[in-house]
């Protein structure tokens, strides 16, 4: 009886303990999110790379190395976003984050015109402004109506071996995510 009411005891003080430390590294842990490590690396409606340049710490770690992937920070209370590529590779895909990390929305060059990388992403209020009157360089645009203000969209696409990775980082490096006001 003496040996167990030790156990629990002793349990119940290493419980409190690794609970307090947990407390401890929750404001550590919790400013190394993906917007504030982008905000780090670069200013909003800009393509940033999320692998490692020069053998640094990469931006957000990639779940698959089979991917190469870039992103960019946008507030839509300064107006619409316009995301496009250039070029032609193996296979892309387009996610829509909010500012927590949730994905809002997402597809593929499979959904796209001609497989060509062209989104505007925008809140329902702007979509009415925009239907109103489309302006022609958003006549072939994939549209994404999104209820938040800040987000991230994201911009991966596959390198199926070494021959293709110049022609994929070329097709990221050219990318672009413009701010439109309306």
């Amino acid at each position: 009886m003496r040996k167990l009411l030790y156990a629990v005891l002793l349990g119940l003080v290493g419980a409190g303990i690794v609970h307090i430390l947990v407390l401890m590294m929750v404001p550590e842990l919790s400013e190394r999110d993906a917007w504030s490590r982008l905000s780090m690396a670069s200013d909003l409606y800009r393509m940033t790379p999320l692998e490692a340049e020069s053998g640094g710490q990469p931006v957000v770690k990639s779940v698959d190395p089979l991917f190469l992937a870039a992103a960019c920070r946008f507030d839509l209370n300064d107006g619409i976003v316009h995301v496009q590529a250039a070029g032609k590779v193996p296979f892309w895909s387009v996610s829509v984050y909010d500012r927590n990390g949730h994905n809002i929305y997402s597809f593929n060059d499979h959904s796209a015109a001609s497989a060509t990388l062209d989104t505007v992403v925008l809140t329902p209020a702007q979509m009415l402004e925009v239907r109103r009157q489309l302006p022609d360089d958003l006549d072939g645009s994939i549209f994404v109506e999104t209820p938040i203000g800040e987000g991230i969209v994201v911009l991966r696409a596959f390198v199926p071996d070494e021959s293709w990775r110049p022609a994929v980082s070329r097709f990221l490096e050219q990318s672009s995510c413009t701010l439109k006001e309306l």
